[in-house]
C-alpha cells in the first residue's frame, strides 16, 4: 500500500486529466441528483447495490382476552355516558391492565355501595395510557436511504438528515463519443480508447452515471485489460540467468538496472552488471555508483571498445564465479537507427555462441512521457532483440500514462515492473488493479 499511495500521489497529472475531462462531460448535459449512499459505482443493470440493513418492526404480541368478573343483578341504571377507552396498544403482557373505577356509589341514585365489584382490595395505580405512535411512512427504509432522506444510518442515530446531491448524465451516444475522446488524448490510442468505452457502455446505455461511478467503472475496464500482463521478472534455476536491457536514449536503462540489482541483491541473489555502453562515460559512473549502493560488482570495458566482446567477457566472467543474475546494460539506441539495432542483434548473437539459451530476459524499458512512440519502439525492439518483457519508467512525469494501457491491449507482453521517481524505492512489480485506481483516480 505504500507504494500504491505513492504511485496515486505521483499520477497525479494523469488522474487530474481524466477526472477533469470526466467531470466536465459529466456536468455538459447532467443535471444534479439525490446522492445515493451504500451504492457502488456499478451500480448500473445486472447489478446489485449495497443497501443499509433494515431493521424489522417490533412486533407486540397480542393480549388474550380477559373474562370480566361476574356481577349480580342489578336495577336499571340511568343512562350515563359510557367512559371513553382510548385506542391504545395493550401494554406488554407482563405488565397489569389499569383498573379504570367506574362511577362511585354517590354517583349512582339509589345504588347500593356493594353494588360496585372491586377485583382486588389493593387495587393498581393507574398510569397514563401509551402514546399512539405515528402511522409509518409509506417509503421503505431501504428507499429512503438510498434517495439520501430521513431513513439513512446517521439520520436514524442522531435524528435528522442531510440530503447531498451529486450531478449524473445519462449515457447516450454523445457522451460516449466524449468518453472516447477523452481516453483518446490519455494516450490509450485509438483502438483501445473505443474498445474501453464500448465495454464501460454494454448494458448501461441510458443510465444516469456521476462522474465517481464513471471512474469506478473505467478503473475496472482498465484493470481487466491489463490483469494478464502483470508477470513478475521470472527467475530460473539456470545460472547465470543472463538479463539483456535495451531501450532508447534517456529511457532510465541505467537507473532501472540499479534499482533491479539492489532488490535481488536484498532478495539474496548474487548479481554482477556489465556497463555495455561503452560510448557514453557517464553512463559508466552513474552504472558504478548504482552498484557501489546495491553492493553489486560492475564490469566495464574502454569507452569506445565492442560491447558485444564486453558481454561475452562478462559471461564468462558470471559462469566463473557461479553468479545467479548477469545483468547487461546496453547503449540507448533510436527504433529507426537500423545500424545501432543491428548492433544489438550482434549483442544477442555473441551470448548464444556461449549459452544457446541467452539472454534468458530481454528487458525494454520505455519513457511513459514518450507517449504512443512507445508502441513503435516496442514493435521494433520486439524484432531486433526478442523482447521478453517491459519496464516502464517515469510514470510520474506525464499526464500520458494511458500508453501503458494500450501497450498492453496491443501486444500483451509482460509488465515486470514501473518506476515513479529515482529513488531505489521508486520501482515496484506491477499491480493493475493499483495502476487502473491511481490512473483514473478511482478510491482505493
Amino acid at each position: 500500500m505504500a507504494f500504491f499511495s505513492k504511485l496515486k500521489d505521483r499520477l497525479f497529472k494523469s488522474s487530474s486529466r481524466l477526472e477533469e475531462g470526466l467531470d466536465a462531460i459529466v456536468t455538459d448535459g447532467g443535471a444534479e441528483e439525490p446522492a445515493r449512499p451504500g451504492q457502488t459505482p456499478e451500480g448500473v443493470p445486472g447489478d446489485t447495490p449495497q443497501e443499509l440493513p433494515v431493521t424489522p418492526p417490533r412486533e407486540t404480541p397480542e393480549r388474550p382476552a380477559e373474562t370480566p368478573p361476574p356481577t349480580p343483578a342489578e336495577p336499571p341504571a340511568p343512562d350515563l355516558p359510557e367512559p371513553e377507552v382510548p385506542a391504545t396498544p395493550q401494554p406488554e403482557p407482563d405488565v397489569p391492565l389499569p383498573v379504570i373505577p367506574g362511577p362511585g356509589p354517590e354517583e349512582v341514585p339509589g345504588r347500593a355501595p356493594d353494588m360496585v365489584p372491586l377485583p382486588d382490595p389493593d387495587p393498581v395505580p393507574t398510569r397514563e395510557p401509551d402514546p399512539v405512535p405515528p402511522p409509518p411512512d409509506e417509503t421503505s427504509p431501504t428507499e429512503t436511504a438510498r434517495e439520501g432522506g430521513s431513513g439513512g444510518l446517521l439520520s436514524r442515530l442522531f435524528g435528522r438528515s442531510e440530503r447531498t446531491t451529486v450531478v449524473r448524465r445519462e449515457l447516450d451516444d454523445a457522451m460516449l463519443e466524449q468518453l472516447e475522446e477523452l481516453l483518446i488524448a490519455s494516450d490509450m490510442g485509438v483502438d483501445t480508447a473505443l474498445r474501453v468505452a464500448a465495454n464501460m457502455a454494454e448494458g448501461r446505455m441510458g443510465r444516469r452515471l456521476s462522474t465517481a461511478e464513471i471512474q469506478g467503472l473505467l478503473s475496472s475496464e482498465i484493470a481487466r485489460i491489463m490483469d494478464p500482463v502483470a508477470v513478475p521478472l521470472p527467475l530460473y534455476p539456470k545460472k547465470p540467468q543472463v538479463v539483456l536491457v535495451v531501450g532508447v536514449n534517456g529511457s532510465g536503462k541505467t537507473t532501472t538496472i540499479g534499482k533491479l540489482a539492489s532488490q535481488f541483491r536484498a532478495a539474496g541473489k548474487s548479481v554482477i552488471i556489465a556497463a555495455g555502453d561503452t560510448f557514453r562515460a557517464a553512463a559508466v559512473e552513474q552504472l558504478e555508483v548504482w552498484g557501489q549502493r546495491a553492493g553489486v560488482p560492475v564490469l566495464k570495458a574502454a569507452e569506445g571498445s565492442d560491447p558485444a566482446a564486453l558481454a561475452f567477457d562478462a559471461l564468462k566472467k558470471a559462469e566463473a564465479e557461479g553468479a545467479d543474475l548477469l545483468m547487461i546494460d546496453t547503449a540507448g539506441r533510436l527504433q529507426n537507427r537500423a545500424d545501432l539495432m543491428e548492433e544489438l542483434a550482434k549483442i544477442v548473437r555473441v551470448l548464444r555462441k556461449t549459452d544457446p539459451s541467452a539472454p534468458h530476459n530481454t528487458l525494454l524499458v520505455l519513457d511513459a512521457t514518450t507517449g504512443q512512440n512507445a508502441l513503435s519502439q516496442v514493435e521494433t525492439f520486439q524484432k531486433m532483440a526478442d523482447v521478453s518483457g517491459l519496464v516502464m519508467t517515469k510514470l510520474d512525469g506525464t499526464a500520458k500514462g494511458g500508453v501503458l494501457v494500450a501497450l498492453a491491449d496491443r501486444f500483451g507482453l509482460p509488465i515486470h515492473a514501473i518506476g515513479v521517481g529515482e529513488q531505489i524505492d521508486d520501482l515496484a512489480p506491477f499491480d493493475p488493479e493499483d495502476f487502473a485506481r491511481a490512473l483514473t483516480g478511482a478510491d482505493s
